[in-house]
């Protein structure tokens, strides 16, 4: 029996086993990911807040503090709905930034 191996497959294979993320990096990016999300989400919420500022109040339902509690806990849910996935995109500019200066 004779067997031969081809050089270009073993070529191949070492290459693709250099190519595998570390998974120690690849948690960091997975970190520095949802923290770049929750910078866009905040960014998001304070641009909620300046919005809502614009409202006039005419009097018809009462602002309580309930009601002032309320209208901020929504805007933040609402924040961090817009920032999840893709987003505005601020968080995935932040992201692509700041991963290159990672040193794990």
């Amino acid at each position: 029996m004779n067997l031969k191996i081809d050089p270009g497959i073993i070529q191949s294979l070492s290459k693709t086993n250099q190519q595998l993320p570390n998974p120690e990096k690849a948690k960091n990016h997975h970190e520095l990911r949802e923290s770049a999300r929750e910078l866009e989400a905040m960014y998001i919420h304070e641009a909620y807040k300046a919005m809502r500022k614009t409202i006039p109040e005419n009097g018809l339902i009462a602002n309580s503090s309930s009601t002032k509690m309320f209208q901020e806990m929504l805007d933040q849910e609402m924040a961090r709905k817009a920032a999840a996935g893709d987003g505005l995109g601020l968080g995935k500019a932040i992201f692509e930034q700041l991963k290159s200066h990672q040193t794990k």
